[in-house]
């Protein structure tokens, strides 16, 4: 039976320093993510009340403006 060392060897060392740094870095990537996502929702409900602003608008104008009235055909002269 091997018996455990008291203290942690250089390469035990050097790994749990890689993971903590690792585990550092995908914890600052999940809040970059986080807050990208954020600013895209923030976005795309700004564009969203923009159009929808446009469209009412244009609604609007649509119907308070008259009816075209329809040209109508000149009679052809008979040959």
């Amino acid at each position: 039976m091997v018996a455990k060392k008291a203290e942690p060897s250089p390469e035990g060392l050097a790994r749990a320093k890689r993971q903590r740094i690792a585990m550092e870095d995908g914890a600052k990537a999940m809040v970059e993510s986080d807050q990208r996502n954020a600013a895209v929702r923030k976005n795309m409900e700004r564009l969203r009340a923009l159009r929808l602003a446009k469209e009412a608008e244009e609604a609007e104008a649509k119907a308070a403006a008259p009816a075209p009235v329809k040209a109508k055909r000149k009679a052809r002269a008979a040959p």
